[in-house]
């Protein structure tokens, strides 16, 4: 009788959740990129740093 493969099968399993993880985050992305109410901008302007337009003061 054949022994049955664990490592193959925990493989499998770690792949489907991988799989179905980035089906998720890639859902949640296309549903907030979905409708336009401007909450985007305000989370660019976050990462970036702010800028008005002045040279930078590091000299």
């Amino acid at each position: 009788m054949a022994k049955p493969n664990f490592q193959y099968e925990k493989r499998q399993k770690e792949l489907e959740k991988k799989r179905k993880k980035e089906e998720k985050l890639k859902r949640k992305a296309d549903k907030g990129s979905g409708p336009d109410d401007g909450s985007e901008p305000s989370e660019v302007d976050a990462d970036e740093p702010a800028t008005d337009g002045a040279a930078p003061a590091s000299e």
